[in-house]
């Protein structure tokens, strides 16, 4: 692809989405997913740096947004990554079922396709670990910011784990199926556990 997606507007992203063709699809919209949420990581942690009072508490916030901002061009680079990834899986299974290496060339472009991601679950695992310090750090008016962003990265990981599945749900018996299999359901229980803990977390300080 010669156009990248993360460089497309809102507008022309969600028509890509919207058409016929096969990317972008559901991978490239939880990377964009776990970009948005790190992006409100980053936001909240530079606002509340430029408002603390103490000088340690700024530095924390200051290294935490230069993190998030990390990533979430790690995260950006995942929308184009899934969309490269799927677009010669898509075509293989085109192919006719009796092409010489077919099954295997299924298997190693699923195995390729479900990798990245997987590569995005693992993100989001230091997504969570960043929003469950800025949880302490962040002002009081930028508290929604961080429960939104732990939110926009419990639906990245839940989207990212089903697509690494439906990628290793034909080759179950193969040994690197299954160990993504185990892997993304690990990773997968342990994000929404801490972000479900942080949104809580967020509402119970917004009501008191």
């Amino acid at each position: 692809m010669e156009e990248k997606l993360r460089e497309l507007s809102c507008e022309r992203f969600t028509a890509e989405l919207a058409s016929p063709a096969p990317v972008p699809g559901g991978g490239s919209v939880a990377a964009l997913l776990g970009a948005l949420s790190a992006s409100l990581c980053a936001m909240a942690a530079n606002l509340s740096g430029a408002r603390a009072r103490d000088p340690a508490v700024g530095e924390v916030l200051a290294e935490a947004a230069k993190q998030a901002e990390g990533l979430r061009l790690r995260a950006l680079s995942l929308i184009d990554a899934d969309a490269e990834a799927f677009l010669p899986l898509s075509r293989a299974y085109a192919l006719p079922k009796d092409a010489p290496g077919h099954a295997e060339t299924l298997r190693r472009l699923s195995l390729q396709a479900g990798g990245v991601p997987l590569e995005l679950l693992r993100l989001c695992g230091d997504i969570t670990q960043l929003l469950e310090r800025l949880l302490n750090d962040t002002s009081r008016l930028l508290l929604s910011d961080v429960g939104c962003a732990a939110a926009v990265c419990r639906a990245a990981a839940d989207c990212a784990a089903m697509n690494v599945l439906v990628n290793t749900r034909p080759f179950r018996d193969d040994a690197q199926a299954r160990e993504y299999e185990r892997e993304t359901e690990a990773l997968r229980g342990d994000l929404t556990r801490r972000a479900d803990a942080v949104m809580n977390s967020v509402r119970e300080r917004l009501m008191s």
